[in-house]
């Protein structure tokens, strides 16, 4: 079962269950995978439906974070129950280490060494841990890795 598919069954059981926000988040992902859909004239794989659940996810991130800083903390619960649900949609993450062995094995194979090959390495670390890792974690273990 596609992810795509798994989200349309959720959405059909929150309908059943009357989960009017959980219902309501599944509702906003399905819209956004079906705009990509519409935008690109593509039909919306599990990697590009990770893409833009990660993307949904990071939005929900930034809003908590200024919705905090401005006292609204019944905007920052929502945000918070969204992202929540957001989240069951994202495949098992690396852990901190597994992303630095596996960023390692990327600069080795490349042979990048320093800060001057950042870009060359990203582009490679996006290619393979799309979905797999948080790549603000991945950025600071690239510069990491060619401090070393």
């Amino acid at each position: 079962m596609s992810l795509k598919d798994r989200i349309t069954d959720d959405m059909k059981a929150a309908m059943r269950a009357k989960e009017t926000e959980r219902l309501g988040t599944i509702r906003m992902l399905l819209a956004a995978i079906k705009q990509k859909e519409v935008d690109e004239r593509v039909v919306v794989d599990d990697a590009m439906a990770v893409a833009i659940v990660d993307k949904l996810i990071k939005q929900r991130k930034d809003a908590i974070e200024q919705f905090g800083a401005a006292g609204r903390q019944d905007l920052v619960d929502k945000e918070a129950a969204e992202l929540t649900v957001l989240s069951a949609y994202l495949p098992e993450r690396l852990s901190a280490e597994a992303l630095d062995a596996a960023v390692a094995d990327i600069v080795k194979a490349l042979g990048a060494s320093g800060p001057a090959d950042m870009g060359k390495v990203m582009g490679a670390v996006k290619a393979q841990l799309a979905g797999k890792a948080d790549m603000g974690m991945a950025s600071a273990a690239v510069k990491k890795a060619l401090a070393a």
